[in-house]
């Protein structure tokens, strides 16, 4: 999606979540940055939400047809919803 990103990933217990997005920022942006030449900035914030293990195979179906479910609700309606 042009304006956002879904991962599922598996934290170890010894990751907070905080240190896992900033790695993972600082260096996709980075890699991104030497990659293409254009300058790259993830917004500040984040959305993180856990799933069970049990929920794993609906959250990698969403995420792969996420571009069909935002043709139907975009994504800050989608997202506003899930925080209610």
């Amino acid at each position: 999606m042009p304006d956002h990103v879904h991962l599922l990933i598996a934290l170890p217990a010894k990751l907070s979540l905080t240190e896992a997005m900033q790695k993972l920022k600082a260096n996709s942006s980075r890699w991104l940055r030497e990659q293409t030449g254009v300058p790259f900035a993830w917004q500040k914030g984040y959305g993180a939400f856990s799933v069970s293990i049990t929920a794993t195979s609906a959250v990698v179906d969403y995420i792969r047809t996420q571009e069909e479910h935002h043709r139907k609700r975009d994504f800050q309606a989608e997202f506003s919803a899930m925080l209610r």
